[in-house]
């Protein structure tokens, strides 16, 4: 079976994925869902779940532009040199989740 490229991936095949990295820290799902809308602006993120991942944050309405601001790696590759712009917001979601995972308070995350 051949692997699916996570811009393909239903992004309602992601959120779980991400919450239980936040819940198994500790963390809730209101807060990784304050997050996907603090940085995608979809007022409820899992509305649009059913969306492949890369049309998920391509169609995102409203981007926050305090993104530019989240740098630091994720999975060895650093944040802030991805050229592709949805590969790069899709890392940008990853590394606040990992933020939050790690305890940090959200208004540090969100670069307030």
């Amino acid at each position: 079976m051949p692997r699916q490229s996570i811009l393909e991936m239903p992004f309602a095949r992601v959120y779980p994925l991400l919450v239980q990295k936040a819940e198994r820290k500790g963390r809730t799902k209101a807060e990784v869902d304050e997050l996907i809308t603090w940085l995608t602006g979809y007022p409820d993120p899992e509305a649009c779940a059913a969306l492949p991942c890369g049309d998920y944050y391509a169609k995102a309405p409203c981007w926050n532009p305090a993104a530019e601001h989240i740098t630091g790696t994720v999975c060895g590759i650093r944040v802030e040199t991805i050229q592709d712009p949805i590969m790069k917001r899709i890392r940008q979601l990853d590394k606040l989740i990992d933020e939050l995972a790690q305890g940090k308070p959200l208004e540090k995350i969100k670069r307030e």
